[in-house]
């Protein structure tokens, strides 16, 4: 155990917080961090734009769900996979790069790439004794944060990181039990295992949303995750993807 691990299995969502914004050191910090994080081949296939501008988090704010901490945080950071870059370095080598560009390799390296970056600067912000949350939100209407953030096409905007002084401090959600999530030597399949398992994390999250809810809930992982995913959410987004030029091939 150390600072570091400390930090890691303290996270939690924060979303509420204080006026008090980032400062322009800190952002630095923070972009740096998410830039150390490895990058597939060297592509660096993404690029974070930051929002300081109330207007226009209060509009992402809207677009995003009307989540009132979408606007309301220290800083405000959008992380985009981005192949815009790669397109310009085609036209400057004169290289045919578009097969590339459009396959659905590249597409998921770019995906992967945000995700290492952006969960650096999360643990970054974190030992900086700032909260973050994940805003999935902004894929409701890609479109509409295009206009707002006047972002071009091989670039796509895959979510929102909110990242500030926390005005309160949240509980921290259970999480499912380390066998589900890891397997040694073969993929564990014994589904009446998984069930049993499945059954006591029932009652672990059961118990923690009643205690954080005061009683007024009390749902268990599996019927939330069934409701979830009983009825296709975002169902444009295959469209969309593929009118910015990514995952053609």
């Amino acid at each position: 155990m150390n600072k570091t691990i400390e930090t890691i299995l303290n996270h939690r969502s924060i979303r509420k917080y204080n006026n008090t914004p980032l400062s322009d050191e800190q952002i630095d910090a923070l972009v740096q961090s998410a830039q150390a994080a490895s990058t597939s081949s060297f592509i660096q296939a993404y690029s974070i734009i930051g929002v300081k501008d109330p207007a226009k988090k209060k509009k992402l704010a809207e677009l995003a769900g009307n989540q009132p901490y979408v606007e309301e945080n220290g800083h405000l950071f959008v992380f985009c996979a981005d192949l815009h870059r790669h397109e310009i370095l085609g036209t400057m080598e004169e290289v045919k790069v578009t097969d590339s560009l459009e396959s659905t390799e590249t597409f998921m390296v770019s995906l992967i790439d945000v995700a290492l970056a952006a969960q650096n600067l999360v643990i970054a912000a974190e030992s900086m004794g700032l909260g973050t949350c994940y805003i999935g939100g902004i894929r409701n209407n890609l479109e509409g944060v295009e206009e707002v953030l006047d972002i071009p096409k091989r670039v796509i905007p895959l979510f929102g990181l909110t990242v500030g002084y926390p005005a309160h401090e949240s509980s921290q959600k259970p999480r499912l039990p380390k066998a589900h999530i890891y397997h040694e030597e073969r993929y564990e399949q014994d589904e009446e295992k998984y069930k049993k398992e499945l059954e006591a994390y029932n009652e672990v999250t059961s118990s923690y949303y009643k205690e954080r809810t005061d009683g007024k809930r009390e749902d268990t992982w599996t019927a939330q995750m069934a409701n979830m995913l009983h009825t296709p959410k975002r169902t444009y987004m295959k469209e969309y993807i593929e009118k910015k030029g990514f995952s053609n091939k």
